[in-house]
């Protein structure tokens, strides 16, 4: 089977599934290519409320495929820092299913997701040591501001995997679960996430990653959308709120 990413759409919940089995899933360039053009076709349909990102299989990503780093260093990093800023950029909320490997570009897309829930027996690593390359310095700043500076250094000084017992505590992933129980989780997360208002994800995510302050734009939003006031009435009226922001 060719390298690539597969998507689909239930239920308001978007899934993209990084598929590469022969080599752990790993991204070639032509998949690092592709994926913002996925998540901007995603974020523009009204149906997407959150999106699932995964890996074929029993491994998440092992990283970028080795063999083509025959091409250009700087070509290869730009594709993947790229894709990985579409990602942290997609407006709704994203949750990356770990299981396996989840190493070198994999770690890079897991960081860019919002949130990250984890299988027993998972192994995380950012290996660019290992190779003599130099981490994006945006990257960089997205893994410190996920697990801390020494955790961060950790990681690029050596090149090692951690376990889910120290992804957990450092705050790389946040949550992690018996092998077999993680698709059910995942599903009914994100079945959560898909009830929520849309307005607040967006807003909160925003502010969250200090992409703006945009404190009066948002409170615009929220007159105009009616879902403040769908969200009290239905909290008096013990029923689920039916929120329309982005519908």
């Amino acid at each position: 089977m060719e390298p690539q990413l597969k998507d689909s759409v239930t239920d308001g919940i978007a899934t993209v599934v990084i598929a590469n089995p022969a080599k752990r899933n790993a991204m070639s360039a032509a998949m690092w290519r592709a994926l913002p053009g996925v998540l901007d076709r995603l974020a523009a349909d009204r149906a997407v409320r959150a999106l699932v990102l995964t890996g074929e299989g029993d491994t998440f990503c092992a990283g970028a495929d080795i063999s083509t780093l025959r091409e250009p260093g700087d070509e290869q990093q730009s594709l993947a820092v790229r894709a990985e800023e579409a990602l942290a950029a997609f407006p709704k909320p994203t949750l990356a299913a770990v299981r396996g490997f989840c190493v070198g570009g994999g770690s890079q897309l897991a960081a860019a997701c919002d949130l990250r829930f984890a299988e027993e027996g998972a192994r995380f690593g950012i290996t660019p040591s290992k190779l003599g390359i130099v981490y994006p310095s945006s990257s960089t700043r997205r893994l410190t501001a996920l697990v801390g500076p020494s955790t961060a250094k950790y990681l690029l000084f050596s090149g090692e995997l951690m376990d889910t017992e120290r992804a957990l505590r450092t705050g790389f992933v946040d949550e992690v679960h018996p092998a077999g129980e993680l698709d059910k989780r995942v599903a009914e997360f994100a079945r959560v996430l898909v009830s929520r208002s849309l307005l607040t994800q967006a807003a909160a995510k925003e502010f969250a990653d200090g992409r703006a302050d945009r404190d009066a734009h948002w409170a615009e939003q929220a007159r105009g959308s009616g879902d403040t006031a769908e969200g009290v009435a239905a909290f008096l009226e013990r029923r689920a709120p039916r929120f329309t922001y982005g519908v």
